[in-house]
């Protein structure tokens, strides 16, 4: 049966002769023999346990835990437990750091769509990204309660085509336009809009507002503070009072 010493064993399993000395230190890995001049020989089966210690330091496993576990009879059935428990630490941690992926990627866009960018744009972006949630959540909600209104509309038009029952269009205009009315009101009372300039975030008047060019996140206002007018960043209002980003809200 082959016999390696400690620098061959390091050697076929990748690590340094100090890690192999270490592990011996823990009892972990104790050598299956010692030459006559007092050299650490490691059999086969040594080898075999080294690789597995390799692969459990790999995978995240604590030594303290590693050498608990080599210390059972049968080993096997922990490690298959640990490395779960192991695993999904590890997709706990790619979760946490595919959201900072995506935090990242959406500011890098929100900068490259601003007018002008400084520093105190920085402060911007972070609320717009902080409420783009409550922002889109709102939106959805509103296209859920059109589809309905959508639904009338194609229905009344169909029978008025086919049936020439035209009344049931008017009843849809009437709806439309309460359901219209009644969606900008809601919509404007839970949006606000920063000011590139100040960096004031204020509520428009609705009729400004209503029929101001715009983009899904953009819209062309003036600014109550600063007078600036032009493009604004829209977010999320929770309707208890505006300010200067990063600043607390007034009563």
């Amino acid at each position: 049966m082959s016999k390696y010493t400690t620098g061959e064993l390091a050697k076929l399993t990748g690590v340094s002769v100090r890690t192999v000395q270490y592990y011996d230190n823990r009892g972990i890995l104790v050598p299956s023999e010692l030459s006559e001049g007092g050299r650490r020989l490691y059999s086969e089966d040594d080898l075999k346990r080294m690789k597995i210690i390799c692969f459990l330091r790999e995978a995240g496993l604590p030594i303290n835990s590693i050498a608990a576990l080599l210390s059972e009879e049968k080993p096997e059935s922990i490690i298959s437990l640990l490395l779960k428990q192991q695993e999904d630490v590890l997709r706990e941690e790619l979760s946490e750091r595919q959201k900072r992926l995506e935090l990242l990627e959406g500011i890098r866009r929100e900068i490259s769509e601003l007018e002008s960018f400084s520093v105190e744009s920085i402060g911007d972006i972070a609320h717009v990204m902080k409420e783009k949630n409550k922002l889109n959540k709102m939106r959805w909600t509103m296209i859920l309660t059109g589809i309905p209104v959508s639904l009338l509309q194609i229905t009344s038009i169909v029978l008025w085509i086919t049936s020439g029952l035209w009344w049931l269009f008017v009843i849809w205009a009437g709806v439309a336009a309460v359901w219209g009315c009644a969606v900008s009101v809601y919509y404007f009372g839970h949006v606000a809009y920063i000011c590139p300039e100040c960096h004031e975030v204020f509520n428009p008047r609705f009729k400004e507002a209503f029929f101001a060019y715009h983009t899904p996140k953009m819209r062309r206002l003036s600014c109550p503070c600063c007078n600036r007018h032009g493009l604004c960043v829209e977010v999320y209002s929770d309707g208890k009072g505006v300010g200067r980003v990063g600043e607390g809200k007034n009563d």
